[in-house]
């Protein structure tokens, strides 16, 4: 098992610490890049549940995630929010999506999220 980054592990630390969402960050992971911004476990998971019980399909899958988090030991996942997988010239959703990745899974990542523009 790798061991994750320092530098990330605080970060995500501190994001969980001051219940923040306007930390942004860019990441590789399994040779996926993606780019949002990161926010509390419990922030992201209310939101997922929320989307969740708006379905019309999966909402029954909602109460998963409102499941208080786990809080013993530092962070093992970041949680992004308003993201996108990007994939060449266009990221994925465009109107941003709900990731959880592991930090272990981290090969690279910097501060900052990249967007695209038309001009």
């Amino acid at each position: 098992m790798p061991k994750p980054d320092e530098l990330i592990v605080d970060i995500a630390a501190l994001v969980e610490s001051e219940q923040s969402n306007q930390m942004p960050l860019t990441v590789v992971t399994g040779g996926a890049v993606i780019t949002g911004r990161l926010a509390p476990e419990a922030t992201w998971r209310q939101r997922v549940s929320e989307v969740l019980t708006d379905s019309a399909h999966l909402g029954e899958f909602s109460a998963v995630f409102e499941t208080p988090a786990k809080k013993d030991g530092p962070p093992t996942h970041l949680h992004f929010h308003v993201a996108r997988i990007l994939q060449g010239t266009v990221g994925i959703p465009e109107t941003g999506g709900m990731y959880r990745v592991a930090i272990e899974d981290v090969s690279a990542w910097t501060i900052g999220d990249f967007s695209y523009s038309d001009h």
